[in-house]
């Protein structure tokens, strides 16, 4: 009897029927194309272990007492109709859920500071570029990963508040390019 559903389960996990995609399930997703927005990478990956470094205002002191064991930021553009946006992603991996939770509320709190986005810190030369800090700010606690996206319209495009900040919220799935 133990052969038997040992059999069947290797079969059923061997099996692929000839000349049929995989399940969508199956299927990897894009995380650059798979949402509302599509996007570009502009510059990064910059992957560190130093958090502090990395960092301004309160931000600095915090990772000072809590550090973390990786930061990963790149930088984005994504168009929608006339405008033209570039988004920062910065994915914070803690020790723990409870240190990434305690770094959400420090960097959801205006005037606290953040981590350097590549622009900010001069990491990324791109002329032109805007300072994502003034504009829509998004952030989600996955496990021990924190993700911070700051976004902002270049000059030279038009672009409404809700839009920038429908951008935020969809460029909070671009953590699965950190990975």
């Amino acid at each position: 009897m133990i052969a038997l559903v040992s059999g069947l389960v290797w079969w059923l996990i061997r099996y692929e029927p000839a000349g049929d995609d995989p399940p969508p399930s199956a299927q990897q997703e894009n995380p650059l194309t798979s949402g509302e927005f599509d996007y570009t990478r502009v510059a990064g990956p910059e992957i560190s272990a130093g958090c502090a470094a990395n960092s301004y205002g309160d931000v600095v002191g915090w990772f000072r007492q809590h550090p973390c064991e990786q930061v990963h930021r790149s930088l984005y553009e994504t168009r929608s109709q006339d405008a033209r946006a570039l988004v920062s992603v910065v994915v914070v991996t803690m020790p723990g859920q409870t240190g990434a939770k305690q770094l959400k509320v420090t960097t959801d709190t205006d005037g606290t500071g953040n981590v350097n986005d590549l622009v900010r810190d001069g990491t990324a030369n791109l002329p032109g570029a805007p300072n994502v800090a003034t504009g829509e700010y998004a952030s989600r606690v996955v496990g021990n990963r924190l993700t911070i996206v700051e976004t902002q319209f270049f000059a030279d495009t038009p672009g409404s508040s809700d839009l920038l900040g429908e951008i935020a919220h969809d460029a909070l799935r671009l953590s699965a390019a950190a990975r």
